[in-house]
């Protein structure tokens, strides 16, 4: 019987560990070319115990395993468990409707708003693949699109006596081979779909108190 670190990996196995050791950047505990160092280990990786020297430092980490789907973690968030909420859809007719925290988000997710608005913050949220299309269409309504630093975001959207952009960003972005791939299309009628790249949760004051320093 092949042991558990001798059985081959899969391209999700080293986009998870990717994430993680992106998480550990993010906090300060590895620079950044130690980071590029360990990702092109990770990419290169064949079998999961290639994968526990990039990790088993870190504290809070997991070597990854051969059992189970553990969605990809994002810089300060933790794992998510097995079982996060998976939206295909979001829609407001004269009424809101926000998607945030951790959730899973599909390779397609459609949003659509009438005189109301959908508020759809992908900065936690756990990706199945590497790239999500995001229809959104809006009359009358808003559409906001949250993105963190390292997210890759393509609008493509046309916006009709209305607007449909990408909005100013409040975090650097850090895109890096790795990053996630976020397109947006649609119409906005008389209405507004935004993408915005914010900082994660919590992290805003912090990053404010060092442009002050």
């Amino acid at each position: 019987m092949i042991e558990p670190h001798q059985q081959r990996i899969s391209d999700d196995d080293r986009h998870r560990t990717a994430e993680f050791l992106r998480q550990a950047a993010g906090e300060g505990r590895i620079d950044l070319e130690e980071l590029d160092e360990r990702l092109e280990a990770a990419y290169a990786a064949k079998v999961y115990g290639d994968l526990v020297p990039l990790v088993v430092d870190l504290p809070g980490a997991e070597a990854p395993l051969p059992t189970g789907l553990v969605p990809a973690p994002r810089p300060g968030q933790l794992p998510a468990p097995t079982g996060a909420p998976r939206y295909g859809t979001s829609i407001a007719v004269m009424s809101g409707t926000d998607r945030k925290g951790v959730w899973e988000v599909p390779p397609i997710h459609t949003a659509f708003t009438m005189m109301g608005g959908v508020d759809i913050d992908l900065r936690e949220a756990v990706f199945t693949t590497p790239e999500v299309v995001i229809t959104a269409n809006a009359v009358m309504g808003a559409v906001d699109v949250i993105v963190n630093a390292w997210t890759r975001v393509t609008v493509e959207g046309v916006g009709i006596m209305g607007t449909f952009e990408e909005g100013r960003a409040k975090v650097d972005p850090e895109i890096g081979p790795a990053s996630p791939h976020v397109r947006v299309r649609g119409v906005a009628l008389m209405g507004a779909v935004t993408v915005v790249r914010k900082p994660m949760p919590g992290e805003k004051r912090k990053r404010l108190r060092r442009a002050s320093d």
